[in-house]
């Protein structure tokens, strides 16, 4: 039986859950997810699961927080002078914004925390930090390397 390998473009179906069981994210019900082993277009544990899995095959996977979205990193959590925000722009606690870092890469922050003078906000994936959970089916090797 085949196995997928780096190279390969695959689909599969698969549901994410944090360690506590809570899920975050799922394909079910959508079109599966469709991807390249080795490009780095999903967190490199999801990546190495399915990499020698067989077409119809599941698994279950936990990824440690390092093969998903790193460690939660407290440097990227800054604090800024309010009067340096746009007026207009909604500055409530979980609102999500995007700014420029100095070499011009577009960083999506989440407002954690605001009053009159100052706007905290925090850098890092909303998942830094955490074990993933993925239970994982392998559709199909759409392509073979």
């Amino acid at each position: 039986m085949t196995e997928a390998k780096m190279g390969d473009v695959v689909r599969i179906n698969y549901t994410g859950r944090l360690t506590n069981g809570k899920q975050f994210d799922s394909s079910v019900g959508r079109a599966p997810l469709e991807f390249t082993i080795g490009l780095g277009q999903v967190i490199k544990g999801l990546e190495a699961q399915v990499a020698g899995m067989a077409p119809g095959t599941s698994s279950t996977v936990t990824i440690p927080c390092d093969q998903a979205y790193g460690p939660h990193r407290a440097d990227a959590i800054q604090t800024l002078d309010r009067a340096k925000v746009p007026t207009g722009i909604d500055v409530r606690p979980g609102t999500q914004l995007q700014a420029r870092s100095a070499d011009g890469t577009v960083l999506p922050i989440t407002v954690v925390e605001v009053d009159d003078s100052m706007v905290k906000v925090d850098a890092n994936h909303p998942l830094a930090g955490q074990d993933l959970v993925f239970d994982v089916e392998l559709l199909e090797i759409v392509q073979a390397a």
